[in-house]
């Protein structure tokens, strides 16, 4: 049977680290500042969103709350994310995806000043992060890192499979994996031979939201399996893309759903506010 990676324990380490970190800098005067926007009244967002100022709070780390109605217009956000640019005691803004049909993620993304996006996805931090020049990591991606690192699973040389294309996991996870050293194949919906490819994998990364869609005959006996998805299951119940009941059988490592890899984009994003504090007052 696998190794259950707790992301629960990993997560608390990291946030741990961060809070004794807030803490010291809280002495030279500067408290790490997070700005949420959050536009509409979607309910998973609005989960996001308190998780998010609670692990702030708990953290030392300064926070404000922007909550627009669904009915905001684009002209409004975009004032919105120019006044928090400007915003001193503000290092981090995170605008809560989905947004609302009529917005323009990508305009929004792109008015975030790059010192402050903490979620790493304005394209010029994108960039920084396909040369492995960067500021921040995208919280995700850096979290399933983290995981490896904590069971000191060897990502150098090895065969890593990514399952999902997506700007905000799977590209840039298969970038942080080469930038380990990592040997790396991207699979999607138009990949041939899927099961073969997978069954390659000494690291296997599911992320392509799809209940249970990993099963235990595309997995290598021996491989580390990371499981990205918050999905439902046909009884309602949240689960992953891995099915993991099955698939625990056949892997040395596995992430739980939930409990594995979302408790660890949280503290990667408390993580990534103290980089911007850090560097916008001149400590690193």
């Amino acid at each position: 049977m696998a190794v259950r990676i707790d992301g629960k324990a990993v997560a608390a380490e990291v946030r741990a680290k961060v809070a004794l970190e807030v803490a010291e800098m809280v002495k030279q005067g500067i408290t790490p500042g997070l700005a949420v926007v959050i536009v509409g009244d979607d309910p998973a967002s609005r989960t996001y969103v308190n998780n998010k100022k609670k692990a702030c709070a708990q953290a030392g780390i300064y926070s404000e709350e922007y909550a627009l109605p669904a009915s905001a217009s684009q002209n409004e956000l975009m004032e919105l994310v120019a006044k928090l640019n400007a915003k001193k005691e503000i290092h981090g803004i995170l605008v809560q995806s989905p947004l609302p049909n009529g917005l323009n993620e990508e305009a929004v993304v792109e008015a975030i000043h790059p010192e402050k996006d903490v979620d790493a996805f304005h394209p010029s931090n994108v960039g920084r992060i396909m040369i492995g020049n960067y500021h921040f990591l995208p919280c995700t991606p850096a979290g399933v890192i983290e995981l490896l690192h904590s069971e000191n699973i060897e990502i150098a040389g090895k065969n890593c499979v990514v399952i999902g294309r997506s700007n905000i996991v799977g590209k840039p996870m298969a970038m942080l994996l080469l930038h380990n050293n990592g040997t790396v194949t991207i699979c999607h919906s138009k990949t041939k031979n899927l099961k073969e490819v997978c069954r390659n994998a000494d690291i296997l990364v599911a992320a392509v939201g799809k209940p249970k869609f990993v099963t235990a005959d595309m997995v290598k006996p021996g491989a580390a399996v990371i499981d990205v998805g918050m999905d439902r299951d046909e009884n309602g119940k949240l689960c992953g893309d891995v099915d993991y009941e099955n698939v625990e059988k056949v892997a040395s490592y596995i992430t739980p759903v939930p409990g594995g890899v979302g408790p660890m984009t949280i503290a990667m994003l408390l993580k990534n506010t103290v980089t911007a504090a850090k560097s916008q007052n001149g400590l690193q």
